[in-house]
């Protein structure tokens, strides 16, 4: 009883700041316990010298996975550019180049489209309807909560995950809006643009925050985790970017030839980057240099009597993990293992997949990944694939049976 007291006493003492550290501390280690348990999450390493025990070489567990299982969600009239995956892996929210069908959430157990919000003619943005251009970009904040979604009319729009009504209107981009990312475990939203700048937004306050400045062509993608920075893809001017917030600095990285398209975080230290240049290049935070480049990743294509590579389109990273997934227009996806520490890409599995791959998503629990398929690329109409159908893939990833532990091996 007195034990009880003294920690009631001890937590009426607390500032809302200690508190919010408290809870935060229980609620990484709950995740930590159920991650161990579901071989998904990191578990604890054995010290800070071995990075490679915080990461799950979740590429050892799952199997190639079977065409004939991949599930193909219709709805979109024209190629889908961009989606996201619900923090519990319930629901996936898509866009597109659609004027009349702009958003859609999906149910993943059922296939069901569960909500449609219809977009209008440019200019009527104000009277609830969707975007009344091509959407590029959303993020869904690490609650569930909020859903952000940017276009090519420069507007970033803020939505109620859970029944799709629309809740702000972010304006200041003087440019397409192309990349969007919520700082895990937060509200604050970070967004980039064609106009080369990178915003940061309070959603919860329905606020603006600052812009930062530095990249030398249009931004294509941007990405972030829970430390207060993110990286963007900075298109032609051939730079990767981490921007540190409270600093207002920058580091530079450069490695490719093309035009950088997509980017995604690994995890705190580690980044995955494509480019029109067919290259896929894989990041070490610390090294200004790719510490490991895949050329030519999906194999050349035939332009016009040219031998061309296929262009990366979109890239995907198992969070903590070692699994890779990377999308072109080459007829498959591809899943990759980051080796040796980080310092080795090694391909793993095709996954026949016909249209150009815009956006890669690996699910939470790592048991499926979606792919967003068009036509067309998400940023222009350099090709067109007709044999494509518009549509949302679930890719389901099993695992293989586990080893047996140590005791077992120990009585054989």
């Amino acid at each position: 009883r007195r034990r009880r007291e003294a920690a009631v006493e001890e937590e009426v003492e607390e500032t809302p700041q200690e508190k919010k550290l408290r809870l935060a501390k229980l609620y990484l280690e709950e995740l930590r316990q159920h991650g161990c348990r579901a071989g998904v999450l990191p578990c604890p390493g054995k010290g800070p010298g071995q990075p490679s025990s915080h990461h799950i070489l979740l590429s050892l567990q799952v199997q190639p996975p079977d065409p004939a299982d991949i599930r193909v969600l219709r709805g979109h009239q024209l190629p889908v550019t961009c989606l996201v995956i619900s923090p519990d892996d319930r629901f996936i929210f898509s866009a597109s180049k659609d004027g009349a069908l702009i958003k859609c959430k999906w149910e993943v157990e059922s296939g069901k489209r569960l909500c449609v919000v219809p977009g209008g003619k440019k200019g009527t943005e104000e009277r609830h309807m969707g975007h009344a251009s091509h959407v590029l970009c959303m993020a869904i904040s690490s609650d569930g909560k909020y859903l952000a979604t940017g276009d090519r009319n420069k507007l970033i729009m803020i939505w109620d995950a859970a029944t799709c009504k629309r809740l702000h209107i972010f304006t200041g981009h003087r440019d397409a809006v192309s990349g969007l990312s919520f700082r895990k475990g937060t509200h604050q939203l970070y967004s980039a643009s064609h106009d080369r700048c990178v915003k940061v937004w309070d959603v919860a306050e329905n606020a603006y925050v600052e812009t930062l400045f530095g990249h030398q062509d249009v931004i294509t993608g941007l990405d972030s985790l829970s430390r207060e920075c993110c990286v963007t893809a900075g298109g032609r001017d051939g730079t990767v970017r981490l921007w540190k917030i409270p600093e207002e600095s920058q580091l530079v990285f450069s490695g490719h030839q093309g035009s950088i398209d997509c980017i995604q975080l690994i995890n705190e230290e580690h980044m995955v980057s494509g480019a029109d240049d067919g290259s896929v290049a894989l990041w070490g935070l610390t090294k200004k240099k790719p510490l490991a480049l895949a050329r030519q990743a999906h194999g050349m294509q035939d332009a016009q009597g040219l031998q061309q590579p296929y262009w990366i389109s979109a890239v995907a990273a198992l969070r903590n993990s070692d699994l890779l997934a990377t999308g072109s227009h080459s007829a498959s996806v591809k899943l990759w293992k980051c080796g040796e520490g980080f310092r080795k890409l090694e391909p793993l599995w095709d996954i026949p997949l016909v249209g150009f791959v815009n956006s890669l998503k690996f699910s939470a629990a790592g048991d499926f990944l979606v792919a967003g398929l068009g036509q067309e690329h998400r940023l222009g109409r350099w090709w067109r694939v007709k044999e494509a159908k518009n549509s949302i893939c679930i890719i389901p990833l099993k695992q293989r049976a586990t080893a047996p532990g140590p005791e077992a091996a120990d009585s054989s």
